[in-house]
């Protein structure tokens, strides 16, 4: 469940929305000027969407890794040094 409270509220009733934040696992929306301006969530749920987001960053870091596997599979490692070597050479020139 999320519910939406306004600073000024949320001062005034800052002990009985942490209950229910902690206890009843319920979300809080803040608003400011009635903007939302940030998310009050239990601790739990934090772990669950920070695992979320590392896990993602390791699908997205597993893609780029087989991508550039992909691509780099038709070079051949010996040309690879051959070149480097010419590029330092032309370097020190």
């Amino acid at each position: 469940m999320q519910r939406v409270i306004g600073v000024t509220e949320l001062q005034r009733r800052f002990r009985a929305v942490l209950d229910e934040v902690a206890n009843n696992k319920v979300q809080y929306v803040l608003t400011r000027s009635s903007r939302p301006e940030a998310v009050i969530i239990s601790y739990e749920e934090f772990l669950r969407w920070q695992a979320m987001q590392e896990q993602e960053i390791l699908s997205n870091f597993d893609q780029l890794t087989e991508r550039m596997a992909h691509q780099n599979a038709a070079i051949d490692e010996a040309d690879l040094i051959a070149e480097i070597e010419s590029s330092r050479d032309e370097l020190t020139k």
